[in-house]
């Protein structure tokens, strides 16, 4: 399945990023838990250059919290400063607090020796729907950003006051402008950072199960009460789509989801596959591992 979607407002956005990126002090970038990889924007290097840098492994809750910590492993011996968050709770937020302190602490010293008071300034980037919005209203401690449970929500920047004592510059989720790596679009799209409208559902959950077959199938057999399979939990669906397509229609049958004439109504089925596991109801899920 081949995913692409680049809206011209992104094209504006990375433009302000470049624009806005020298009155920060420092990057926090938001990636999705689930797709560490396939969620970090390759444009976002060149534009923060040698910016100082958090990276904030956000939704942990819906990701499998051992790989998440083998993720956090992986970027640290990288040299990344990384955590995990939940932007929709508190955890992580002391720790978020103290490498913000830690990175710009010689930044802050200097300005003291020179008798002055500086209020930090960070610029908060990611994909689309990845929480930046929904973050940024935590450190705030109140609904500064608009925020939305599909892609596209912010289009604009906004300063938003953190209660840690720096400002926050939200900014509109940018992808890029081709994937090349059809799995990167298939993850990004099926963790709700790609717009649905844009989508082929059916195939996209067809692909999502085609993963989850390989990785992790005890998520769907237990959602869907699948026991009539003929196949041992931890052992992978063979066949491609074909399978994937088979697998859907069973979840569909054991949903109740018909059309008229008794056909199975494979494209509900397939919604509802992709809004649950974008919810979590499939369990904590990652679909990538560090490489």
């Amino acid at each position: 399945m081949q995913v692409q979607w680049y809206p011209g407002h992104m094209a504006k956005t990375k433009k302000m990023l470049r624009e806005h990126i020298s009155l920060v002090d420092l990057v926090i970038e938001l990636l999705d838990a689930r797709i560490p990889h396939s969620s970090r924007n390759p444009d976002l290097d060149a534009i923060a250059g040698d910016k100082s840098r958090v990276i904030l492994l956000n939704k942990a809750d819906l990701a499998a919290p051992v790989i998440t910590k083998a993720w956090l492993s992986y970027f640290e011996e990288n040299g990344h400063a990384a955590i995990a968050f939940d932007s929709r709770g508190k955890a992580g937020l002391s720790k978020l607090e103290e490498l913000v302190n830690r990175l710009t602490e010689e930044k802050r010293q200097r300005q003291k020796a020179r008798g002055r008071t500086i209020t930090l300034k960070a610029m908060v980037v990611g994909i689309p729907n990845v929480g930046k919005s929904t973050f940024i209203n935590q450190l705030a401690g109140r609904a500064g950003a608009v925020t939305g449970d599909k892609p596209g929500v912010t289009r604009g920047r906004q300063w938003i006051k953190a209660k840690a004592g720096f400002d926050l510059l939200d900014t509109p989720g940018v992808l890029w402008s081709k994937f090349e790596d059809a799995a990167v679009g298939v993850k990004l799209a099926a963790t709700g950072a790609v717009s649905d409208d844009i989508l082929d559902k059916v195939t996209l959950c067809e692909e999502l199960l085609k993963i989850l077959s390989e990785i992790n199938p005890k998520s769907y057999l237990e959602r869907y009460k699948l026991p009539d399979l003929n196949m041992d939990v931890g052992e992978p669906v063979a066949g491609g789509n074909a399978a994937s397509r088979a697998l859907l229609e069973k979840i569909g049958i054991a949903r109740g989801f018909k059309l008229k004439g008794g056909a199975v109504d494979t494209e509900r089925a397939a919604i509802t596959v992709l809004d649950e596991f974008r919810g979590g109801k499939l369990g904590r899920v990652s679909l990538e591992r560090p490489f």
